[in-house]
């Protein structure tokens, strides 16, 4: 494809399967910082959930299609890149806008300002977009869209005197304590034709409405060969519960008195059904401590709002006060951070579910602490949208090394996919392979689990330490079924473990 040098409204036909854009700007003092970023729309015009924002803090989309590269400056010019692969991009997805905003200043301190399109497997130039602005610090560049089963692209060229916030509300992104908008809140169209800071439409009529451009800089949260095989040892008895305790019977639980009298015939109910479990499986009195990590990514908003993480909490409690001595429940949150969560007391059910259950956050304007919150809540903001399960695994792993228990770990893991960090998390599984911890994960639908799906069959750990099961509907699962799935590969794995010396006796 030759290159084009394309005016603002202009558009043409992409052939490429995966294409670079690349914003450029003369770099030098007095020059505000520009970050590049992309929105993924649907038809309807706006982004699905935050995690359809792809910038310097969430930089690859949880489906591969878009990534951001980041920044390079040599010979005082500066660059962001993004990339598109539009094979990957998913049937929802028709426009991909990308966009830009400026950090310390307008953009109309910015000069030699380019949008360059390129072809990613030769490098060639496909298209070429040089932008003037004023007074705007968010600015759309262009945008790739779907018109009869092709991609095209147009030059749009068009700037926010309202600034991010302007942009990022008008598509679907939560925006949480934005500063106050800029006196003129109007949208306003820039290009080497147009005046700075005039208020006209994009001008192409088939350009529907700009795209969030990527927030201003702002403190974040913290980021982000097969052994041996040992000499036999011998047979380890799995840790049994004290003589007092039937071991086939359900235990009672410090503070279950506490609970509303529905909650508590419920919870007495599920812990039959846990002992009934572990006793078909050859586990009865087996105890355990229990952590339970539940993903917040964006994805799963939906199960949030409709109550089925509350009820997967709920279920798990009865595990938890079956297994644990003290009933109790480490728990952690995570999407694109970890977050550890209060421990949960079965007395404290009901309070612990209405403050701790709650989906990720992303917040292009944050400062200090979210107002309103609990002193025992989580700001979401800090855990944000994104799937990434080896930065709580790699937690979990520090906590239970740094608080040692006579009794093993079993880790409740609940997700809804979107899995793409599969070299790490593997990375991460396998080096626990040495630890007394059992990793039961949960798929919450039917999506992609990567990694975890494969794990059982992946070779060179001397132990499975992992179980993974999906469900399209787990509300839908009778406790019977989920307690029987749930617990059919730890008491093997805690055979396995002690036979290997994992677990001490």
């Amino acid at each position: 494809m030759t290159a084009r040098s394309m005016s603002k409204g202009s558009n043409l036909p992409v052939d490429a399967r995966a294409v670079r854009a690349e914003l450029t700007w003369a770099a030098g003092a007095g020059v505000p910082d520009i970050d590049g970023s992309a929105l993924l729309l649907t038809g309807s015009g706006r982004v699905r959930d935050d995690g359809d924002f792809v910038f310097y803090n969430q930089p690859r989309h949880t489906s591969g299609a878009v990534t951001h590269l980041g920044k390079r400056s040599a010979a005082g010019a500066a660059t962001d890149t993004v990339e598109v692969d539009l094979s990957r991009l998913e049937p929802a997805v028709e426009r991909v806008v990308l966009c830009a905003s400026s950090d310390g200043g307008t953009f109309g301190q910015v000069q030699g300002l380019v949008l360059r399109l390129l072809d990613s497997g030769t490098g060639a130039e496909i298209a070429r977009f040089d932008m003037v602005a004023g007074t705007e610090t968010a600015f759309i560049g262009g945008e790739l869209y779907r018109r009869q089963g092709k991609w095209k692209f147009r030059a749009v060229g068009q700037g926010y005197a309202s600034g991010l916030a302007g942009l990022a509300t008008d598509f679907g992104i939560t925006v949480d304590d934005a500063p106050p908008a800029a006196a003129d809140s109007t949208t306003t169209a820039a290009g080497p034709s147009a005046a700075p800071g005039a208020t006209t439409p994009p001008a192409a009529s088939a350009a529907p409405p700009a795209a969030p451009a990527t927030p201003p800089r702002s403190p974040v949260a913290p980021t982000v060969s097969a052994p041996a095989s040992p000499a036999p040892v011998p047979p380890a008895v799995p840790p049994s519960v004290p003589p007092s305790v039937p071991p086939s019977a359900p235990r009672l639980t410090k503070g279950e008195e506490r609970l509303p009298v529905d909650m508590r015939k419920r919870l007495s109910l599920r812990k039959e059904q846990v002992a009934v479990s572990l006793r078909k499986h050859g586990a009865a009195g087996v105890t355990a401590r229990v952590v339970l990590v539940l993903d917040a990514s964006g994805s799963m908003s939906f199960l949030y709002s409709k109550g089925v993480v509350a009820d997967v909490v709920e279920r798990m409690a009865a595990v938890a006060a079956q297994l644990d001595d003290d009933g109790e429940m480490q728990a952690w949150t995570f999407a694109s951070h970890p977050a550890r969560l209060p421990d949960l007391l079965l007395g404290e059910l009901p309070e612990w579910l209405r403050l701790h259950v709650r989906v990720g956050e992303m917040s292009l304007f944050r400062r200090g602490r979210k107002r309103g919150l609990d002193p025992s809540q989580v700001d979401m903001r800090e855990v944000g949208i994104q799937n990434e399960e080896q930065k709580v695994i790699a937690e979990v792993r520090s906590f239970v090394r740094n608080s040692p228990s006579a009794a093993p770990t079993l880790v409740l893991f609940f997700s809804d996919g979107g899995v793409y960090r599969n070299a790490e998390i593997e990375r991460e599984l396998r080096e626990a392979v040495e630890e007394p911890i059992f990793w039961q994960f949960v798929g919450l639908g039917r999506s992609n689990y990567g990694v975890l799906e494969r794990f059982d069959t992946l070779p060179g750990r001397r132990v499975d330490n992992v179980g993974f099961f999906a469900v399209d509907d787990i509300g839908t699962v009778p406790d019977p079924e989920l307690y029987d799935r749930l617990l059919s590969e730890f008491p093997q794995w805690i055979t396995a473990a002690g036979r290997a010396g994992i677990l001490r006796s």
